[in-house]
C-alpha cells in the first residue's frame, strides 16, 4: 500500500516535456579568446520528475564531460534537489554516489533512525507497521500530508551542512533558485535566499503526499503546479544560454486513457504544462530524456541506473551541440574546458569545533538534558551524523514533533568554529501506533499502541498498548526519564492466553488462564546497544480451563490460582545490522530471576532460580551470504517449580506465546521440557536481493533434570528452510520444518512484525 500511495502522490510532480530538439547555432562575433569575465552565463535548468530525475545526474555528467562551465542552476521538485547539491559544490560523478547508496523506503517515510538510540526504541519500530503523531499548536505540521517528509529534511540539512544557516544563494559556488507554489493564493514563489535545505524540501512538497513547508503567511507546495521547468526564472538570474532538461512523457492518446487513474494522471499532466511552451522557446539546448517505462516512485537501485545512464544517452544526442557551446565559451579546438571540480570542499564527516550551542522553542529542563546527555559544551566537536542524532533525541526521549539543526560560522573563529542551533518544533501530545500481523496457527492479531506525555520537569510518559487476537493483552507503563539514561518504569500488564502444550508431538494438555502482572523496574539502563534492567514484579494467575489427555507422567489433576512475588536482573547487547535478517554484529541475553511466594520462600523452601541467555553472532561470506551461530538455554532450579514456569519450546521466536519460551527450528507447536536446556543453532543465510531472503536452520539441544545428566539424554533435533521477502508491513514468511522431538514435517506461514 505505501509503494502505491507514493506512486499516487507523486503523480502530482509535474514533468517537463521536450517537443523538439534545437541545435546551438554559433555566434559569429564570439571567438575563443573571450575571457572568463566576458564569456556568455551559462545556465542548467532541470525539471521535477520524482524518481526519474535521477536523469539529471547522467546528464550533468555530460556537460562536465564536454568542459562547459555552469554559471546558474534553477530546477523544481527533484530538479531543485539535484540543482542544489550541484550548485553548493557536489560535482555530478558524486551526486551519482549519493543517489545510488540511499535508502529510498525510509527517506519516504518518517520512520526515525534509530540505530543510536535504545533497544526498546528499536523494538518498538520493528512491531508497528503504522506511526502517526499529533502536535499542539496553531501549526501541525504534521497535516495536510500523509508524509512529514521528516527524514528528506534531516537528508538535505545533513548535505547542505555548510550552506543550512539562512543565506543568499547567490553566494553559493554556482548562484541557485528553485520554485514551490504558495497554495494560499495559487502563486509561484521563487526562492533567491533562506535555508537551502528548507527551499529544497519545499519545492518537492508535493500535495497530499507530503506535508507543506510554512513560512510566515506562506503555505508552500511543490513548485510544479507553478513552473515545472523554471527558464524564466534562470533568465532573470542572468542567464545568457539555457541548458535545459526534462523527464516527462508525451501525453497519453485516447486509446490509453481507459482507467481512472490514467484519466487522472492525464488531467494532472495537462494542467502543468503551465508556462511550458514559453520556458520551452527560451531554452538554446533542450534535452529530452527517455524516461518511457519508469514512473515518479521508480526508487529502486536498477530504475535508478537505468535513469542515470538514459540522462546520459539523452544528453550525448546533444554532444555535437554541447563541444561547439565549450568552444564559443572559450575551448580551444579540439581541447575542451576541464571538467567542473567541486567548487566546495563539501565532506559529511568534516568536523567542526563548537563555539556556542542554542537551542530555540525548548524548554530549560530539555536543554539540561541534552547538555548532560551529549556533552555540549563549547570547545566540543561535532560533525552532520552526530547533530542528526542529537535531533532524534529531540524527537523521541523529548517528544518534540520536530527538530532541526544549523551551523553558523562562528564571529573572531577559525574555520572550523561554529555556532550551533537546536531548533524543536511543537510538542507532541501523543504517539499512535498500529501493528497487525497473520499466521496460519493464530490467524490474526492486531496490536495498538499509544504514548502520552506528561508536562512534568522531567521527562515522563505513560505507555498503553492493547493487544487484540487468540492471545489478549493489556499493558500500561508508566516511565520517568532524568537526565541520565536511566528510565525508572512501572507497569501493569493483563494477560488472558490460550495454550497447548505438546509433548513428543502429542498434545498434553490444554490451558486457559488469565495473568495480571506488576512490575517495577528500577534501574532501567538505556545507552545505544545496551539495556540493563533491575527490578521486581508481582504476578497472579488465574486458571479458567484445563484439559489434559491423560497420561499418568504428567501427574496433572487440576490447577489452583496462584500468585509469585519474583526479582529479576536482565542485561541485552545489540549491534546486528537488521531487526530480523542480520548478515553483521552480535546479540547476547543475560537474565536471572528469583520467584517467590512470599517475598523469600517457595512453598516453604527456597526460591525457584532461573538462569537464561543467549549469544549470537553475524558472519558475512561475501556481499550475499551469511551464517549466524546461536548458543541459548534457561536452567531452573528448586524444589518446588510451578508447572506455569516450565521450560517451553518451539516455533521460530523467544517468548512469543509465554515469557519462558524458546525456539526449536523444526517444532510448529510449543512442547514442554527439563528443567536443565541449552541448544546450538547454526544458520544460514542467503540475501538474493535486497527483499528475498532465504534461511536454512540447523538446531542441538539437551536437555535434563539435572546438569549431570545434560549429555546422558538423546540429543534434539530439528532444522527449518525458510523464504521470506520484506516490505515496510513487516516479513512475509514460509517455513517448513522437522524434529526428531515431533517426528512429524511442520509449515509455518506468517506475514507482519512479530508481537
Amino acid at each position: 500500500m505505501n509503494r502505491w500511495l507514493v506512486l499516487w502522490a507523486l503523480s502530482f510532480l509535474c514533468l517537463g516535456d521536450v517537443l523538439a530538439a534545437r541545435v546551438l547555432t554559433p555566434d559569429s562575433q564570439t571567438s575563443s579568446s573571450l575571457t572568463a569575465k566576458k564569456r556568455k552565463k551559462v545556465a542548467v535548468v532541470l525539471s521535477g520528475g520524482g524518481a526519474k530525475g535521477a536523469a539529471h545526474v547522467g546528464v550533468l555528467k555530460v556537460i562536465e564531460r564536454a568542459g562547459i562551465p555552469i554559471d546558474i542552476i534553477a530546477g523544481t521538485s527533484m530538479g531543485s534537489i539535484v540543482g542544489g547539491l550541484y550548485a553548493c559544490g557536489y560535482d555530478a560523478q558524486t551526486l551519482d554516489s549519493i543517489i545510488r547508496t540511499q535508502n529510498w523506503s525510509y527517506l519516504l517515510s518518517d520512520r526515525e533512525d534509530l540505530s543510536h538510540q535504545s533497544l526498546r526504541d528499536r523494538a518498538k519500530q520493528n512491531t508497528y507497521i503504522i506511526s502517526k503523531t499529533i502536535g499542539l499548536g496553531s501549526h501541525k505540521a504534521s497535516e495536510g500530508g500523509f508524509i512529514v517528509g521528516k527524514n528528506l529534511a534531516d537528508l538535505f540539512q545533513k548535505l547542505t551542512a555548510p550552506y543550512n544557516d539562512s543565506i543568499d544563494f547567490n553566494k553559493l559556488p554556482i548562484p541557485f533558485a528553485c520554485v514551490a507554489t504558495n497554495i494560499v493564493d495559487n502563486t509561484e514563489y521563487v526562492f533567491h535566499s533562506g535555508v537551502l535545505g528548507q527551499a529544497m524540501r519545499a519545492s518537492m512538497a508535493i500535495p497530499g503526499a507530503f506535508s507543506p513547508v510554512y513560512m510566515g503567511d506562506m503555505v508552500l507546495v511543490d513548485g510544479g503546479l507553478q513552473n515545472n521547468f523554471p527558464v524564466d526564472i534562470a533568465k532573470q538570474m542572468g542567464a545568457d544560454i539555457v541548458i535545459g532538461v526534462s523527464v516527462q512523457e508525451e501525453l497519453r492518446k485516447a486509446n490509453q486513457l481507459k482507467t481512472t487513474t490514467s484519466v487522472l494522471l492525464q488531467i494532472v499532466d495537462a494542467n502543468c504544462k503551465n508556462k511550458f511552451e514559453e520556458n520551452l522557446s527560451m531554452t538554446d539546448i533542450p534535452v529530452l530524456v527517455d524516461v518511457k517505462g519508469y514512473s515518479s516512485a521508480s526508487f529502486n537501485p536498477a530504475a535508478i541506473d537505468s535513469l542515470i545512464h538514459r540522462g546520459e544517452a539523452a544528453a550525448m544526442k546533444h554532444w555535437d551541440d554541447l563541444v561547439e557551446l565549450s568552444y564559443q565559451l572559450g575551448g580551444l579546438k579540439g581541447k575542451h574546458l576541464s571538467s567542473r571540480q567541486p567548487q566546495n570542499n563539501i565532506s559529511l564527516e568534516e568536523r567542526y569545533q563548537i563555539k556556542q550551542v542554542r537551542f530555540e522553542n525548548m524548554t530549560k529542563m530539555d536543554e539540561l538534558f541534552l547538555h548532560n546527555r551529549f556533552k555540549l559544551n563549547a570547545g566540543d566537536s561535532i560533525d552532520a551524523n552526530r547533530a542528526n542524532i542529537i535531533t532524534t533525541s529531540i524527537r523521541m526521549d523529548l517528544f518534540y514533533k520536530s527538530a532541526t539543526y544549523a551551523f553558523a560560522p562562528a564571529e573572531n573563529g577559525n574555520d572550523k568554529d561554529v555556532i550551533v542551533t537546536f531548533t524543536a518544533g511543537t510538542k507532541k501530545n501523543n504517539e499512535v501506533n498500529l501493528g497487525l500481523r497473520f499466521d496460519n496457527e493464530e490467524m490474526v492479531a492486531l496490536q495498538a499502541n499509544a504514548d502520552f506525555p506528561l508536562h512534568f520537569k522531567i521527562p515522563t510518559h505513560l505507555d498503553l498498548t492493547l493487544r487484540l487476537g487468540k492471545r489478549i493483552m493489556a499493558r500500561a507503563d508508566f516511565a520517568i526519564q532524568p537526565r541520565s539514561y536511566l528510565r525508572p518504569t512501572l507497569s501493569y500488564v493483563f494477560r488472558h492466553n490460550d495454550i497447548s502444550l505438546y509433548k513428543n508431538g502429542v498434545q498434553s494438555y490444554s490451558l486457559t488462564y488469565n495473568q495480571h502482572t506488576v512490575e517495577l523496574q528500577l534501574i532501567n539502563f538505556n545507552v545505544r546497544n545496551f539495556n540493563i534492567n533491575v527490578g521486581g514484579q508481582w504476578d497472579y494467575y488465574h486458571y479458567n480451563n484445563l484439559l489434559v489427555n491423560y497420561r499418568p507422567e504428567l501427574h496433572i489433576d487440576m490447577l489452583n490460582n496462584e500468585h509469585f512475588f519474583s526479582y529479576h536482573a536482565q542485561v541485552d547487547y545489540n549491534s546486528e545490522n537488521h531487526w530480523f535478517f542480520p548478515t553483521k554484529g552480535a546479540k547476547l541475553r543475560l537474565k536471572f530471576g528469583y520467584y517467590t511466594d512470599n517475598f523469600v520462600k517457595l512453598n516453604g523452601s527456597i526460591g525457584m532460580r532461573e538462569f537464561s541467555g543467549l549469544w549470537r553472532m553475524s558472519f558475512p561470506v561475501g556481499t550475499r551470504l551469511s551464517f549466524q551461530p546461536m548458543v541459548y538455554g534457561r536452567f531452573i532450579y528448586g524444589n518446588s517449580v510451578p508447572i506455569i514456569l516450565n521450560n517451553v519450546v518451539g516455533g521460530p521466536f523467544f517468548s512469543h506465546y509465554v515469557a519462558q519460551q524458546l525456539p526449536f527450528a523444526g517444532l510448529g507447536y510449543i512442547e514442554g521440557a527439563d528443567n536443565k536446556f541449552l541448544a546450538l543453532q547454526l544458520q544460514g543465510q542467503l540475501n538474493i536481493t535486497k527483499n528475498n531472503i532465504v534461511q536454512l536452520r540447523l538446531v542441538a539441544a539437551q536437555d535434563a533434570p539435572k546438569e549431570r545428566e545434560l549429555f546422558k539424554h538423546s540429543t534434539l533435533l530439528g532444522t527449518t528452510f525458510s523464504y521470506c521477502y520484506t516490505t515496510s508491513f513487516g516479513p512475509i514468511c514460509g517455513s517448513v520444518g522437522y524434529s526428531n522431538v515431533s517426528k512429524k514435517f511442520y509449515y509455518f506461514v506468517n506475514f507482519g512484525f512479530e508481537f
